[in-house]
């Protein structure tokens, strides 16, 4: 049974699609391209439909990572049920996941991303490069490359 694995941010266009892309990529290095699925979404739906953010997409590139994605929205009543883990990006996704949540079963799905950090450790959340320059981007990308290599570590010591 495939482990089902939902990356939340606010948009759906940087951080999230990103995740969604590094944990791809270590699967696939990791041979265990059969054993997940693999998505994201966004919280708010403002760029359904849209690629991922072109200064993402560029950063993200340089490291090898495509970011193929479409934005969607979140929706409560599919995601909680279609995924095992739905992994917010800061504390205002969690709240509004937390929010969504119809019962403790659900609650128990929401997880930070910043919590399977290993060399990032202290990190409260992955910040929203949008608004900013270059190095909000590799930070965002430095930090989910670090948390997805925990996440893995985590999942595997599961099975």
């Amino acid at each position: 049974m495939k482990k089902r694995v939902l990356f939340v941010c606010l948009g759906n266009i940087c951080r999230s699609p990103s995740a969604e892309a590094i944990m791809k990529f270590q699967v696939k290095e990791r041979g265990l391209e059969d054993s997940f699925y693999i998505d994201s979404a966004g919280i708010s739906g403002f760029h359904s439909g849209d690629s991922a953010d072109r200064r993402m997409m560029m950063y993200a590139a340089r490291r090898g990572y495509v970011l193929d994605h479409v934005s969607r929205k979140f929706y409560p009543d599919a995601d909680f049920e279609a995924f095992d883990l739905i992994i917010g990006m800061d504390d205002q996704n969690i709240r509004v996941l937390r929010q969504m949540a119809n019962s403790r079963e659900e609650s128990q799905k929401i997880r930070k991303m910043t919590d399977f950090c290993r060399s990032f450790v202290g990190r409260d959340c992955v910040p929203d490069p949008y608004y900013g320059g270059e190095s909000g981007f590799e930070l965002v990308l430095d930090l989910l490359e670090d948390a997805v290599s925990g996440l893995l570590d985590e999942l595997s010591v599961e099975k």
